[in-house]
């Protein structure tokens, strides 16, 4: 029967539109929004800065090949600026790397708490999404060499996770690397790369440089404070970089972005400021919450994956009403299969403290 209205295509009605976090607490007089993997150090002054320099411009269409800003990344982390492709967010990436490599009878792999946006594009390109189980709340190698077939194009691979802040060691991604068929594209989305202090993760430029169907996405949103701008970028292959730069389209980085990226990624004081803060709460906090009963996911991110009671009373639900009563915004996290857990962001020292002793209260009642 033909329809009176126009159709979206096969897969779109399927997705689940993705719910970023709540970041308000209704009658509360101050809020702290611990639900999005914000960090809580600000920007970098010199990223204002550029972007104060350009305010007289905007009149102006932004350079389309973000060369200022591709020069920097690859002056940063050494690598040939040929190779760097830049985004309106790494978000816009993924979907990019859909577009450009799913159709409809295809598959693409992504893990059972990997980020929501990977079946989000999948579907959105026609494919078929699969869904892999992890073991103890981390990707696992073995499964999804198992789940690949002679449709699989894609595998997505958040390397740290979130929500969990699990890593795999780069010897295992390396071996699942191996096992992949050469015409199979893994995308290791190392959007926390930057956090992450341990000697067997490498965030996966060696494997890029050393391949043909590998490529890594990483992103301005976290570590270096400029979520609002939506800067992401990608490293990968030559062919690669030239199919996608081939679909995306032509500013799709605006001039302050270019900018302020340029600007944020040499600031090096900025970047080892904001780890230094995470590795003297990561810890603190982790401790804290199992010292009160609870789990705490192993997390080498900038965020908690914590674990509640199923005793009806301490639930994650219950906690999270608790908590925002008093202005703490923590993310439900139920879409990632984990109906009674909370992911807290680590924030400023105050709301942090503020969490321990709010839930410390909220676990005697």
């Amino acid at each position: 029967m033909t329809s009176s209205r126009p159709t979206p295509n096969p897969g779109v009605m399927d997705i689940a539109a993705y719910v970023p976090g709540r970041e308000t607490a209704p009658g509360v007089a101050k809020v702290y929004k611990l639900s999005s993997n914000e960090t809580p150090l600000g920007s970098s002054p010199k990223a204002a800065e550029a972007i104060e320099a350009l305010l007289g411009r905007l009149e102006l269409y932004p350079d389309g090949q973000s060369t200022a800003l591709r020069e920097a990344i690859a002056e940063v982390h050494g690598l040939n600026p040929a190779n760097i492709l830049c985004s309106n967010g790494s978000d816009e990436l993924l979907g990019l790397l859909a577009q450009t490599y799913l159709g409809p009878g295809d598959e693409a792999i992504y893990t059972e708490h990997g980020f929501l946006v990977y079946k989000i594009q999948i579907l959105a390109s026609g494919a078929t999404p699969v869904c892999v189980k992890e073991a103890d709340e981390r990707a696992d190698v073995d499964a999804i060499l198992a789940a690949v077939t002679g449709r699989t194009k894609v595998v997505f691979l958040a390397n740290p996770n979130n929500p969990t802040g699990t890593y795999l060691p780069f010897e295992e991604v390396r071996r699942l690397r191996a096992g992949l068929p050469s015409q199979v594209l893994l995308v290791l989305d190392a959007a926390y790369a930057e956090y992450v202090r341990r000697n067997d993760y490498e965030s996966g430029i060696e494997l890029v440089s050393s391949s043909e169907n590998v490529v890594m996405t990483r992103t301005f949103s976290k570590i270096y404070g400029l979520a609002g701008l939506r800067i992401g970028w990608m490293y990968a292959p030559a062919p690669i970089i030239d199919a996608v730069n081939r679909v995306r389209g032509p500013f799709n980085v605006n001039a302050l972005a270019i900018a302020a990226g340029a600007a944020a990624i040499r600031d090096r004081a900025l970047v080892e400021r904001a780890v230094e803060h995470n590795e003297t709460w990561l810890p603190r906090l982790t401790a804290a919450f199992e010292g009160m009963g609870l789990r705490v996911t192993p997390s080498v991110g900038n965020f908690v994956l914590i674990h509640f009671l199923d005793d009806g009373r301490h639930t994650a639900e219950v906690a999270d009403a608790f908590l925002v009563a008093r202005g703490f915004v923590l993310r439900r996290v139920t879409g990632y299969g984990f109906p009674n857990a909370l992911r807290m962001t680590i924030g400023t020292a105050e709301a942090n403290e503020g969490v321990i002793a709010a839930l410390k209260d909220f676990l005697s009642q």
